[in-house]
């Protein structure tokens, strides 16, 4: 079965993307395929590579690059999200003529029209925090 998954939830304040990680692996695990893994909203914060959590708690931004490349999964991040939460690409930095980026290089920015591709393409959508 294919799944594509959304993730809603930021890593600092809810468990959705905790959740979606733990399902995630557990569906690759059982030989299912995930075609797109898309954060929006506040899940838009899984995706930088700034956050250093604090020593004693899980780093579940690092726990999902880990899954990202070791399964080279397409990794999308919502632009519009992102770019509200000061989340951006090299390119968006320059475009807006930011001092610097924070997305990790294994997530992409796109629009919304990746969540809906990934919808049809999918057997499943399964979504994670509102």
């Amino acid at each position: 079965m294919k799944f594509a998954l959304a993730i809603y939830g930021s890593p600092c304040s809810s468990q959705a993307p905790q959740t979606a990680l733990n399902f995630a692996q557990a569906v690759l695990d059982q030989g299912h395929e995930i075609s797109r893994v898309f954060f929006y909203q506040a899940g838009v914060n899984t995706a930088t590579r700034l956050s250093v959590p604090p020593q004693d708690e899980q780093n579940i931004s690092a726990d999902w690059r880990k899954l990202i490349k070791a399964h080279q999964l397409d990794a999308v991040v919502c632009i519009a999200a992102a770019l509200r939460r000061g989340i951006t690409n090299q390119e968006e930095a320059q475009r807006y003529q930011l001092n610097g980026s924070n997305l990790d290089e294994l997530y992409q920015l796109s629009g919304l029209g990746q969540l809906i591709d990934a919808a049809f393409e999918a057997d499943r959508l399964i979504t994670f925090g509102s």
